[in-house]
């Protein structure tokens, strides 16, 4: 299954007065696992930034200069989500603006929706801890993901650290561990050095029961089969499998007879 962690960071909040994005970060999971391939990408907005949104993400309106349009790059960007389930967080804000710039494309309208699916984890949050706050940095924090180097909004960042937490959410190994060091710092073009991410390897234990566990467990099933008549359903299973098991090591004697 090829998944693809997004986030955008934009000018404003309200696509429909307007407001662009101006920067896009993508991580591809296939099967769970983060392949290393990433789509990031500063955009020119052509319009100037709230003061509020540039509170959050530190993006200048200068830091932009010189940099491509979302029309310069919608095919590449499209061509890498295409066919894959979006994994993002507030889906529905990031989608609204992605539609807004597509929209803005000439040719035949589309939609997020018709290049992909979208799977919104404020919402799988809100279902798994109602009442509860799930903010990203509040998931962080609920599964020990390390969001040290978030001290502003970043679309590449932020869709690194959302991997690592829908991945704890979804009871996976946490596939993207951050390295402890801060963000670097961007070039005068506005792009940032890429963040070499190296995942150790993590050893699945495999725990066997011991002699005395395994006697516990047949004394047990004596006793549920002694008080229930007979009717305990794991001692009944067990035996089939065991009786399956002597028949498939008598077969190959009976085969070279």
């Amino acid at each position: 299954m090829r998944q693809v962690v997004l986030d955008t960071e934009t000018t404003g909040l309200e696509p429909e007065l307007n407001h662009r994005v101006i920067e896009i970060g993508c991580v591809e999971l296939l099967n769970r696992r983060a392949t290393g391939r990433t789509f990031h990408r500063y955009l020119n907005p052509e319009r100037d930034i709230d003061d509020g949104a540039l509170a959050v993400h530190g993006i200048s309106r200068t830091d932009l200069d010189g940099q491509p349009r979302f029309a310069d790059i919608a095919e590449e960007l499209l061509a890498f989500l295409g066919g894959a389930e979006l994994v993002i967080h507030n889906a529905a804000f990031d989608v609204a603006f992605l539609d807004a710039e597509l929209a803005r494309l000439p040719g035949e309208p589309r939609q997020v929706a018709s290049v992909c699916q979208v799977l919104d984890t404020l919402a799988l949050a809100r279902e798994l801890h109602p009442g509860q706050r799930n903010s990203l940095d509040a998931l962080c924090k609920r599964y020990d993901v390390d969001n040290s180097a978030r001290e502003l909004h970043g679309a590449l960042l932020d869709a690194r650290i959302l991997a690592d937490v829908y991945l704890a959410m979804t009871g996976g190994q946490s596939a993207l561990p951050l390295a402890e060091q801060d963000e670097p710092a961007r070039a005068p073009d506005g792009t940032r050095p890429a963040r070499v991410l190296v995942r150790a390897a993590v050893p699945l234990p495999v725990l066997e029961a011991s002699a005395q566990e395994l006697q516990a467990h047949e004394a047990m099933l004596a006793l549920i089969t002694r008080v229930s008549g007979g009717r305990c359903l794991w001692a009944a299973n067990e035996a089939r499998d065991a009786s399956g098991a002597r028949l498939q090591q008598a077969e190959p004697q009976r085969s070279s007879a």
